[in-house]
């Protein structure tokens, strides 16, 4: 019989073993291993797509419990395709995090590899279920879902797909959601189109909950987790937990036919698109509503076999992970354009003689200008970059680091 499966609790790190092997051995070990499948496995592989900065990674780390992939505030921080890893009870979530969808000149702009006009893509390919990420407290994008984006789905129109609304907490006029979401979705979600209902009680706990109902004429009956602001709550729902969603309610299986592909002709005045199974409010960052979601794409899932085993929770190497996370604090911590030009490269990754982590990365930049700028006043920059990158690789590896940086300009 197959070993008994369930949530394994706290993440352990990417690389903290019984047989106490270091960081990169561990995690090249469980990617290795054939996964433990549980004896009736199910698996959903979800690619979450948006604009650059829309909080896909940070919504990608919140889903996961750790913090796995980069994230600052500046654009095009993922720079490939990377896998996150959910295995709860009998199922498997694999969530593809995505470089945002850009074009051919804002990629050569940021000196931007060719991966991150493809890797999107190619994560809709393999794709069970795709969430659409769109930041609305950006009031200049907002309205309308990018050309990149629409593209995409237009390209993979059989793979269901979901609208995920980010940052709902910074929007202080929330009667603005409607007009968001109807703008996004053409006034359609699973076909239905979108009504609106008035309510009075409102959970003030969280912001990322809107003033208003949001429901579908003659909605199809279905499980999913219903919304605060959807439709009434079916007797099965009850007690479950479930009820909390800032999902439209009623993702609907039995459609005889899936959305038409669309040529590009046709999305030239697109705004929107009219065939999202659901819509979902969150606030990433802070966490909200972020747990719903996770538990609609737990019900999503079909039977198939694990990918990976359960203690794995990225396919990237430990290396990958340093590299990204060193990458997320220089970009934080330099103006402009300048940190996509630099260019990082391990010159020791060791252990110690105590278990700790030795790691020296030296960053190359271009100019001698742009050196000074990532070095600092009495190296207060580069230093900072260090101490913060160390600390996140601490509570990623879940050992001690000793993380060093130097700073060079290119030959």
């Amino acid at each position: 019989p197959a070993p008994p499966q369930g949530d394994p609790g706290p993440r352990r790190g990417l690389a903290v073993s019984k047989l106490l092997l270091s960081p990169a051995e561990e995690q090249k070990r469980l990617l290795e291993n054939r996964p433990d499948q549980p004896q009736n496995p199910k698996v959903l592989r979800v690619a979450i797509i948006g604009a650059p900065n829309a909080g896909k990674s940070t919504l990608s780390n919140q889903l996961l419990g750790r913090k796995v992939f980069p994230v600052s505030k500046k654009v095009h921080t993922t720079r490939c395709k990377a896998q996150g890893v959910i295995t709860h009870g009998d199922t498997q979530l694999i969530i593809l995090d995505t470089p945002g969808l850009t074009n051919p000149l804002k990629a050569k702009r940021h000196n931007l590899e060719e991966a991150m006009l493809t890797d999107p893509w190619d994560s809709m390919k393999h794709a069970d279920l795709v969430l659409v990420l769109v930041d609305v407290s950006d009031h200049w994008t907002r309205n309308s879902l990018s050309k990149e984006v629409l593209k995409c789905l237009s390209q993979f129109p059989h793979i269901p797909s979901v609208l995920v609304l980010n940052k709902v907490d910074i929007l202080k006029k929330k009667f603005l959601l409607l007009e968001i979401a109807t703008d996004l979705t053409e006034g359609i979600v699973n076909g239905k189109k979108l009504e609106v209902k008035s309510t009075l009680k409102q959970d003030s706990r969280s912001s990322a909950k809107p003033p208003f109902h949001i429901t579908q004429a003659s909605p199809p009956e279905s499980k999913v987790p219903e919304s605060p602001f959807g439709q009434e709550k079916n007797q099965a729902q009850e007690g479950s937990g479930l009820d909390k969603s800032s999902g439209v309610g009623g993702a609907g299986t039995g459609e005889a036919q899936g959305p038409k592909h669309h040529e590009p002709e046709d999305l030239k005045d697109a705004k929107g698109w009219p065939h999202f199974r659901e819509i979902f409010m969150l606030a990433a960052l802070r966490g909200e509503e972020v747990d719903t979601l996770k538990k609609y794409l737990l019900m999503q899932a079909k039977p198939g076999p694990w990918e990976f085993h359960s203690e794995v929770l990225t396919n990237q190497t430990p290396q990958e992970v340093c590299d990204n996370i060193i990458r997320e604090k220089v970009l934080e911590y330099l103006p402009l354009e300048v940190p996509y030009g630099v260019t990082q490269v391990t010159e020791i990754w060791e252990e110690g003689e105590c278990g700790e982590l030795l790691i020296m990365q030296s960053l190359l930049v271009p100019r001698e200008s742009h050196k000074r700028m990532l070095i600092g006043r009495g190296g207060k920059v580069i230093s900072r970059i260090a101490q913060e990158a160390g600390q996140d690789l601490m509570n990623t590896f879940l050992c001690d680091v000793r993380l060093k940086l130097k700073v060079e300009v290119k030959g």
